[in-house]
């Protein structure tokens, strides 16, 4: 059985090396999906598949994790909330970008594919 942590960055390793099938089977077969950069929600892993296939497609693409925002929160046995802020980076028409963003996942740890919800959104750019 892994640990919370180390799924987070199996997740974030499947992102960083381009490894879809990795990233992939982290998320149950029921899992939702509310992503970064869409506004639609995705509960089949085909339509997750898809938008990681579309985001894993920009130029010199990397998320990192600020380390000291990831809050980890035991809702049942083995059942866990996790949330705190990440960076994505990627360039478009070689101009390079960064997203800030906040995010919640629910793990199962008994489960193979632990990801049973993930919901990532863009932190707002001022007030």
């Amino acid at each position: 059985m892994k640990n919370i942590l180390e799924v987070l960055k199996e997740w974030m390793d499947g992102i960083n090396t381009g490894n879809l099938e990795k990233l992939i089977n982290l998320y149950n077969k029921e899992a939702v999906l509310i992503p970064t950069f869409s506004s639609r929600l995705l509960d089949t892993n085909e339509k997750i598949r898809d938008y990681f296939e579309k985001v894993s497609a920009k130029d010199d693409l990397s998320i990192s994790l600020h380390d000291k925002t990831v809050k980890i929160q035991e809702i049942g046995e083995r059942l866990f909330c996790v949330s705190g802020i990440y960076k994505w980076c990627f360039s478009i028409d070689n101009e390079p970008l960064t997203f800030e963003a906040r995010f919640s996942y629910i793990f199962d740890l008994k489960k193979s594919s632990p990801i049973l919800n993930h919901h990532s959104s863009q932190i707002p750019r001022g007030l």
